[in-house]
């Protein structure tokens, strides 16, 4: 690894959402208005057409225009990471180029799903996606979505590409993650709300989180906490979390409720996401009301 991974990716990640219009299109106008809300509220990294994003929805040329659009806004205040990983690994280089030439600062790379290669193959498709481009790339580990797992011993081979640089844990095994941390210069981005601070207090890098879409200040105050070592103020920060992680994340989807908490911050006008996602049902929004009501955001 040749810099810090705050200079490749930043620190207090956001999945980004994508705001559309009531017809479905992508709706630019609402981007550039939550990207505003986004720096506004302390996030240093936006991820463009991640799971929160939609992705497995939205058309190349969509992703394409998408982070024209937030590299744009961003102007260099943010670094801009696009999900660029599908189940082939020629779709994946074409995108991860696509994403260069349009300005972003990196890629986030899933392992290929539904076709559940060796862990061969998953070197080779990811070593053939960091080889497409100059960008540094940061690996997603969400067995959960992908039906397959990096396995610790291919985290540690990926380490050697001198762009592989990170990964997004979303498996939740933290023995793991520390041992690879030990043995890699890979730098860890917890990719679960719910377990954001016993990931930072392990030795994470930083947060890649749903819940930053709303929240972003307060992941701020998280991080803060524990790089000087107030784990008692960590702690009181993450507590305070625990009602608007549960409604984001333990209800209907993540997508889903994260674009209706920014509709009733009026910070995007329209929850609208694409089948096969639905909005929320009453009794999810009810829970996200509370939970916004309850004092938990600070915008």
């Amino acid at each position: 690894m040749t810099d810090s991974p705050h200079l490749s990716f930043g620190s207090n990640l956001v999945a980004m959402v994508t705001p559309m219009r009531p017809d479905g299109a992508v709706d630019d106008a609402a981007a550039v208005a939550l990207v505003d809300h986004l720096l506004a509220t302390g996030c240093d990294g936006v991820v463009v057409a991640g799971t929160t994003g939609e992705s497995p929805t939205l058309t190349e040329a969509e992703v394409t225009r998408l982070v024209r659009v937030v590299a744009e806004r961003s102007a260099g205040r943010a670094r801009v990471t696009v999900g660029v990983g599908t189940y082939d690994t020629a779709g994946s280089v074409r995108r991860a180029r696509a994403a260069e030439e349009a300005g972003a600062d990196a890629v986030l790379l899933v392992a290929p799903y539904y076709s559940r290669p060796t862990q061969a193959g998953v070197v080779a498709h990811c070593t053939a996606v960091a080889d497409a481009t100059g960008l540094p790339v940061m690996l997603y580990d969400v067995p959960a979505r992908t039906g397959i797992a990096f396995a610790e011993a291919t985290l540690v081979e990926l380490a050697d590409h001198p762009r592989i640089r990170a990964v997004k844990d979303a498996k939740g095994d933290l023995f793991e993650a520390m041992s690879v941390m030990s043995r890699t210069a890979l730098a860890y981005y917890c990719g679960i709300d719910e377990l954001n601070l016993p990931y930072l207090a392990c030795g994470a890098a930083g947060v890649l989180s749903v819940v930053g879409n709303v929240a972003a200040d307060r992941n701020a105050e998280l991080l803060a906490a524990v790089r000087r070592g107030d784990l008692e103020a960590a702690r009181a920060v993450q507590t305070a979390l625990i009602p608007l992680v549960d409604a984001v994340m333990r209800t209907s989807s993540g997508a889903v409720m994260a674009k209706a908490a920014l509709v009733e911050l009026g910070i995007i006008p329209h929850a609208t996401v694409r089948l096969p996602l639905l909005e929320s049902p009453p009794s999810d929004l009810r829970r996200l009301t509370d939970a916004l009501a309850a004092g938990a955001v600070l915008v």
